[in-house]
């Protein structure tokens, strides 16, 4: 898919200027509904989220966080998730190429972070029955068990055809907020990072460019192209002003 059939990429904060959930939520949902309306292209959103807990529409009282901490309900797929600093979260709300094709755009997203994860050194699996992307366990030098690691998470909602919400990869953030909630429902299996499997840092910012990379290499067959007309009037696709719309990736 030529560069100038998609949907424009917009970073909306990275740490320190992190996005608080409902700001975000409340601009895709905007978003979703010009896109669907077809006044606008839509956008790849990239940010990164001040900390925060949120409830897809699968959660449990027993997934929930076990200090206390509020959780924001929200309406994508899935169960309980942590959102924060040095986490790349990505919420492309775009017009799929098929909308009946719902299985396949997710393949699309699991694959991007998947080609990400390869180029940094890392095999990112998918695992039958599970969401996102996956690093194996198996057995350490001393014959211990390891258990599997999710290091992406991914959970959507499509509407007339639009998506909204997308995927958190996991860079650099503390693993700490998962130690009080069982992450997507998933009892026998842990959370990690990029930084921590490689045992360098490696911050959202870092993992930006590479992801984006991959997601339009893959774009064809997945997402709509997009009429020139509309990527001409991109910069109006907000009807009133928003704060988060800070840049756009050309």
């Amino acid at each position: 898919m030529p560069e100038t059939t998609m949907p424009p990429f917009r970073v909306l904060g990275l740490s320190p200027d992190t996005v608080d959930y409902r700001a975000a939520w409340e601009l895709q949902q905007e978003l979703h509904a010009r896109v669907v309306e077809g006044v606008s292209p839509g956008a790849i959103l990239f940010l990164e989220h001040t900390a925060v807990y949120t409830a897809g529409k699968r959660t449990e009282p027993a997934d929930l966080p076990d200090d206390g901490s509020p959780v924001v309900d929200v309406d994508r797929g899935g169960k309980l998730t942590w959102h924060g600093p040095g986490q790349l979260v990505c919420y492309p709300v775009v017009r799929l190429a098929d909308p009946a094709a719902v299985k396949e755009y997710v393949w699309f997203l699991e694959e991007a972070l998947i080609r990400t994860l390869a180029g940094l050194g890392l095999t990112g699996e998918r695992v039958d029955g599970r969401s996102g992307v996956w690093i194996l366990g198996g057995t350490d030098a001393a014959g211990r068990t390891v258990p599997d690691r999710k290091i992406a998470a991914i959970g959507l909602r499509v509407n007339h055809g639009v998506s909204m919400h997308g995927f958190a990869l996991n860079c650099s953030n503390s693993l700490a907020p998962y130690e009080h909630i069982v992450a997507c429902g998933i009892t026998d299996a842990g959370s990690t990072t990029i930084s921590a499997e490689l045992g360098r840092t490696v911050t959202p910012a870092e993992a930006l460019a590479t992801v984006r990379e991959h997601l339009a290499a893959l774009a064809p067959g997945h997402l709509a192209p997009v009429a020139p007309t509309l990527l001409a009037d991109a910069a109006g696709d907000s009807p009133t002003p928003n704060p988060l719309r800070k840049e756009t990736l050309q």
